[in-house]
Parts: C-alpha cells; structure tokens; sequence
C-alpha cells in the first residue's frame, strides 16, 4: 500500500476525540465565513475570495462529519445529499 506525501504517521493518543476534532472544523468554517476581505484589489482580491469560499466548504463539511474510530482508523462519513427544505 502506498502512501501520498504529507500522511499523517503519528502515533495518535488514546485522548484523541473525534468528535472534538470536527468540533474544530466548525469553528474554522465559521470563522472563515464570518472573515473580513483583506484591503486587496484586482486578480489577488476575487483569488482570495475563491480560497475563502474552499476553504468554507471543506471545513464545513468536516463540520458536519460522523465520525467513527474503530482499531485505528478513523472514517469520517458526510452526508452531501440536499437536506429538506433546501434550494436545488
């Protein structure tokens, strides 16, 4: 099995809390979200908007996790089905 550059190999403590850790995810969309424009212009300023607007969406996902460990590893499930009620 191979491995991607950048795989976390750390030993993960017995303290480690799933649940805390997509805690962290909402908190970071939220922030990202809630985030002012820096005083940018042009190309960098609609780049940077872009980058926010990622960033938000991979962080909230995270933030809406399931997450379950079981003998190490950890999965995290997210439901991307459109919830009741919202826009298509």
């Amino acid at each position: 099995m191979t491995h991607s550059i950048g795989r976390y190999d750390r030993p993960v403590t017995d303290g480690f809390d799933p649940q805390a850790m997509i805690e962290r995810f909402r908190a970071r969309a939220n922030a990202v979200r809630t985030r002012g424009l820096p005083p940018i212009e042009g190309p960098e300023r609609a780049r940077f908007k872009e980058q926010m607007q990622a960033d938000f969406m991979d962080y909230a996902m995270l933030g809406d996790a399931e997450a379950e460990l079981v003998d190490g590893i950890l999965t995290l499930r997210v439901d991307l089905r459109p919830r009741d009620g919202a826009a298509d």
